[in-house]
């Protein structure tokens, strides 16, 4: 991870949406659990932001973990070695 994201990470998450939505590219979003999770890409690092619908906020944002179960949800919609390219 670069030295900007690290310093994204240790903000506040209040601070992480904002700087996200700003300067992030939305890339597409799953549904996991109880969650929304969209994927983002920034400084050529792809983040996932995890929206609990019932608490209708947003409660995490990370790095995308490309050893997680959830990488199957993201390949029946995009071609995620595409997006590797892109990085």
């Amino acid at each position: 991870m670069n030295k900007g994201l690290n310093h994204f990470f240790q903000l506040p998450l209040s601070e992480q949406i904002q700087t996200l939505y700003r300067n992030g590219t939305f890339q597409l979003a799953i549904r996991y659990y109880g969650y929304k999770v969209n994927l983002y890409l920034m400084e050529d690092q792809l983040i996932e932001v995890f929206y609990n619908h019932k608490l209708d906020k947003i409660e995490t944002i990370q790095p995308l973990d490309y050893g997680h179960s959830r990488m199957k949800f993201y390949a029946d919609q995009i071609s995620l070695s595409s997006l590797r390219r892109k990085v």
